[in-house]
């Protein structure tokens, strides 16, 4: 794994709101993500998030729109050990950090995003305002399990959105283009495609304009994602995917320091990145 990030690669992402690092993954961690992740979605069945097995609105019925853009699965780290090996790993929270330029850094959820052949285009949209909290410096990683091209529907960036956006929730729905109803001030921007090789990944803002075109084939595009939530944040009010019995006991104001529900996966304080890597 490539795990350190260059200056020019943190200029990049601070100033356009995303970057891609084509050398992520070596081959052989290539094929143990691929094997963890699919063994995971396989094991969640039709439920999206876990542990949420009893709850409809989080089944995967295959009739919506939504449902059509991709087989979505939340939290895969909460229950197979092999994704939870993966996403906890403190190299991608260093990595995490020196873009967003925080001192430590937490797991906001994970998902597996495989977009099935011919699937539906994902409508343009910012993720942070969705979510229980309000960060300029949140980000997710989106790890590329196959070619992710413009057949198949790559992620599309709208470059330094990131700086203007406002925490105005807009859903994902049928419209692609209706994100820029709110923000009639990107409508012009030419967007940047985010084209990978199996292997790669890209960092990109919770406040940075993005979406991903249909898959015009007959393959999959099989994408494991983690959003990340600056450590010492703060709760909005929201409830996203928070658990009820958790939710039920957060004030606005609290800090989301849960390490049950949002471990914290690296801290500038431990240098155990760096004392592990010279010690071989």
């Amino acid at each position: 794994m490539r795990w350190q990030v260059s200056d020019q690669e943190v200029a990049h992402y601070r100033e356009k709101g995303f970057v891609v690092i084509d050398d992520f993954l070596t081959d052989e961690e290539l094929a143990l993500w691929r094997e963890a992740v699919d063994e995971a979605v396989e094991r969640r069945g039709r439920t999206k998030l876990a542990g949420r097995e009893d709850d409809e609105g989080w089944q995967d019925r295959d009739t919506s729109y939504y449902d059509r853009v991709f087989v979505q699965r939340i939290n895969l780290w909460m229950d197979n050990d092999k994704v939870r090996t993966l996403m906890l790993d403190d190299r991608i929270g260093k990595m995490a950090c020196d873009l967003a330029g925080t001192d430590g850094i937490r797991i906001w959820h994970d998902q597996a995003l495989n977009k099935a052949p011919w699937g539906n285009p994902t409508g343009w949209h910012l993720d942070n305002p969705n979510w229980s909290y309000h960060s300029r410096e949140a980000l997710s990683i989106w790890v590329a399990l196959d070619d992710a091209t413009q057949k198949n529907g790559c992620l599309h960036f709208i470059p330094g959105s990131h700086r203007t956006a406002r925490f105005d929730t807009v859903g994902i729905g049928e419209g692609v283009g209706d994100l820029f109803h709110t923000y009639t001030e990107w409508a012009d921007t030419e967007p940047v495609a985010a084209t990978m090789r199996a292997g790669a990944c890209s960092f990109h803002n919770g406040l940075t304009a993005h979406g991903a075109g249909a898959n015009m084939t007959p393959g999959w595009r099989r994408a494991m994602t983690c959003a990340y939530m600056p450590d010492g944040t703060t709760f909005n009010g929201e409830r996203n995917v928070l658990p009820p019995e958790y939710y039920d006991r957060l004030t606005v104001g609290d800090v989301l320091d849960d390490d049950a529900q949002n471990p914290l996966i690296y801290h500038a304080s431990k240098s155990y990145v760096e004392e592990a890597r010279r010690a071989g």
